[in-house]
Formats: structure tokens, C-alpha cells, sequence
């Protein structure tokens, strides 16, 4: 389910992830499974099982960047895993998630795609 991204695309990796991998494995998922490439400048975001876990891959012009976050309380809003497909997200959505909420947010504003203003 893509849909309309910034200028680098964020995608989450539905269900759960094993934290265990690192930077080879998790490209190994975007670049076999998901079939897109883990060196176009898009953020790849996975979680654990139990939801207190993220990391996050990234490439930049050179290697590859690995963050990671745990949490000492609480549990990240994983979105359930329906299929096997990434989720494209927008970078607001992404912040959403690190605070805790649901990447769909019913009360937000809706982006506005504006060509004019007149």
C-alpha cells in the first residue's frame, strides 16, 4: 500500500522483526522480500515482537546507518501485520509512532497537496 511520500520514502516492515539482524540481514529483507533497494535514500523501519524495539535502515552515499531505540516503558503502536508489503508512511507519521501514537491519526489535518493559491 504506497502512498504519497516525501522527497525519501519511509517504510515500515508489517509484523515483527528480528531484532537479532543487523545491517546485512535487514537489507537482505528489503532487497529479497520487499523488492526494492535498500541504497535508494529510503528509511526501512522494523519492530520486534514485542513492540519495545525499533531499528531503523538507512543509506547514505558512502554505508549504511543503523538506529535503534528501546524503550524503558511502554510499547511502540506497531501497525498488524496483514500482508507481507511495506507500508509507505510519511515523516510525520513516523514521529507519530516514535511518540507512541498510531500512524493514523483521526483528529490530524490532512495533507494538503496545494498546486496554486488562487
Amino acid at each position: 500500500m504506497l502512498t504519497q511520500c516525501e522527497s525519501y520514502r519511509i517504510f515500515l516492515a508489517p509484523g515483527t522483526t528480528d531484532m537479532r539482524k543487523s545491517i546485512d540481514g535487514l537489507a537482505a529483507i528489503v532487497s529479497l522480500t520487499f523488492e526494492l533497494n535498500p541504497l535508494d535514500q529510503s528509511l526501512f523501519v522494523f519492530c520486534n515482537a514485542n513492540r519495545d524495539k525499533i531499528k531503523i535502515l538507512r543509506w547514505e552515499h558512502n554505508g549504511f546507518w543503523l538506529y535503534y531505540r528501546r524503550l524503558e516503558r511502554g510499547k511502540f503502536r506497531w501497525p498488524t501485520a496483514k500482508e507481507t508489503t511495506p507500508i509507505c508512511i510519511e515523516r510525520r507519521q513516523l514521529q507519530w509512532l516514535l511518540d507512541g501514537l498510531t500512524i493514523e491519526q483521526q483528529l490530524a489535518h490532512k495533507t494538503l497537496n496545494a498546486t496554486s493559491i488562487i
